[in-house]
């Protein structure tokens, strides 16, 4: 039996503008897409934010929702617009104006997972990649609308905190010099996505935590940030990615020991950015009234 499209906790009463989303956590593998797959179970789930979902579970304690994928990222990407389909995994897709996501593989229906490696080999029937779409991604992106706008609808504004993980080793990759690895990187498509006074309270956040923070590079957001990001109608998003190898194992995809200290961490991190927009949407309503 497949699973609902998303897991949503929410809180008793919300009580922060925030609303904390986890778009790539999902780990529900259908057997047919796993016996078609190219990939053995454990390749396959290179591309997945293992565990983001539980680190930030904190989120409704602290008066926030959080809505999270039950289907895995190599299945269906929640992060791209539903339109950006391959025509090297799906049948009867035109060529369009070049996209560098669909042409690195990533597109809704992604033909690659990290590294490259491919999913599956052939194409995929139109029909069974809108069939994707309609079961699991219209879904979560409606009620991450609904919860969004019920959130301006309650407090005047709305911070969306897109959760995600990166391997440790592409950051490495990305970045060779020493000591300018970073433990996470903050995505607000280069001030465009959020306040930045949000934007610097979340850094400020992390970097009391000892944690390493960069902006944009090499990550700056994807469709989640661009389509629910509008500061200037209230509406902030920031991404925030986390090195894998600060809570688990990459090779084995298992907990660390690191885990429990670092999921502290994080609750303590959740508990101060809903304090912070709080305190934000607070001022934007006094600034509005005077």
């Amino acid at each position: 039996m497949s699973p609902a499209p998303y897991t949503l906790t929410e809180p008793s009463t919300q009580t922060t503008p925030v609303v904390f989303s986890s778009p790539h956590s999902g780990r529900h593998y259908p057997d047919a897409f796993l016996n078609a797959s190219l990939l053995d179970a454990r390749a396959i789930r290179s591309s997945e934010d293992a565990f983001v979902e539980e680190l930030w579970s904190c989120a409704p304690l602290h008066g926030a929702p959080l809505i999270a994928a039950t289907m895995p990222r190599a299945f269906i990407d929640l992060n791209r617009n539903c339109d950006e389909l391959d025509p090297a995994v799906i049948e009867g897709v035109r060529h369009v104006a070049h996209n560098p996501r669909i042409s690195s593989g990533l597109g809704v229906i992604p033909r690659v997972v990290a590294g490259g490696r491919a999913i599956v080999s052939g194409k995929m029937p139109r029909s069974a990649a809108e069939e994707r779409i309609e079961l699991w991604w219209r879904p979560y992106h409606a009620r991450l609308g609904q919860l969004v706008e019920g959130t301006i609808a309650r407090f005047g504004t709305a911070l969306v905190i897109d959760c995600h993980s990166m391997p440790r080793e592409a950051v490495e990759n990305h970045f060779s010099a020493a000591g300018r690895r970073p433990d996470v990187v903050l995505g607000d498509r280069f001030g465009s996505s959020a306040d930045g006074r949000l934007v610097e309270m979340v850094e400020s956040l992390l970097a009391a935590e000892g944690l390493r923070v960069l902006r944009n590079m090499p990550f700056a957001g994807a469709y989640i940030t661009q389509t629910y990001g509008n500061p200037t109608r209230n509406r902030h998003v920031i991404q925030i990615e986390v090195d894998r190898g600060l809570y688990m194992n990459e090779r084995t995809l298992r907990k660390s020991d690191d885990y429990p200290a670092f999921q502290m961490l994080i609750d303590r991190v959740a508990a101060g950015i809903a304090a912070g927009a709080s305190d934000f949407a607070g001022g934007e309503r006094r600034h509005a009234a005077e």
